[in-house]
């Protein structure tokens, strides 16, 4: 564990491009990093093996894979036998609606989670990779929801009671893709060690709604994605 003075952060890393910008905020912000990553019998499980390497180049003080079978309760593309979606343009992508691939509740068990992680921890502040710009049909991705969970935690948690609350941060919420690219390549965040396709083969798909929209926002950034695209 890290020294006694530090500010503590708990942060939600799946893998994935949001979840590492967000944790290289907290860590260029001089927080010390407890990562959380879930291994809830979603798909794109290969994701779990970049959220190791990514802890790892991070250092952080503790990283925790929790099991919880998602897959029990479905309704979703990532978590049940349900197709998931490919070739929509970004547009379509954008004013679809709610997609097949949310997974129900699924920040809001996270976010459980963490509040928990954090108080055993005492760390101040969660970090979550959330961003509505480019998904706005996730409603759990809403800056309202994420304000009336911070309501929830301040009134079920010991340390809030006692005035300390644990703050929930989401800094990424208003960023297009093209903007949290560019913001990881300021922080130094190694693309290369992330995964975004929801299939989770060797390569990814390419076809997506979660590769489109990364493929789009490495153009729109001017960088070039260093994943290896099955296409």
């Amino acid at each position: 564990m890290g020294g006694a003075g530090e500010i503590k952060a708990v942060c939600l890393l799946s893998g994935g491009i949001d979840s590492s910008v967000a944790t290289g905020i907290a860590k260029a912000a001089g927080y010390e990093i407890y990562a959380l990553t879930f291994r809830y019998n979603q798909r794109h499980i290969r994701e779990l093996e970049s959220a190791t390497k990514l802890a790892r180049f991070f250092g952080v003080e503790e990283h925790k894979i929790l099991n919880l079978d998602l897959g029990k309760i479905g309704g979703s593309a990532l978590t049940s036998p349900i197709e998931v979606p490919e070739g929509k343009t970004v547009e379509r992508i954008k004013s679809g609606g709610i997609p097949v691939t949310y997974v129900p509740a699924r920040n809001t068990i996270f976010l459980s989670y963490g509040l928990a992680y954090a108080e055993v921890i005492n760390a101040n502040f969660i970090f979550i990779g959330a961003n509505y710009v480019d998904c706005p049909g996730y409603p759990d991705c809403r800056p309202e929801y994420f304000g009336k969970f911070q309501e929830m935690a301040n009134l079920a948690t010991k340390r809030a009671v006692e005035g300390s609350p644990v703050k929930i941060k989401y800094p990424l919420i208003a960023m297009s893709k093209a903007e949290i690219i560019k913001k990881g390549h300021e922080l130094g965040v190694p693309f290369e060690l992330t995964w975004s396709c929801y299939k989770g083969g060797e390569k990814a798909c390419g076809k997506c709604d979660s590769c489109i929209l990364r493929l789009k926002g490495f153009e729109e950034a001017g960088y070039e994605d260093p994943l290896v695209y099955d296409k």
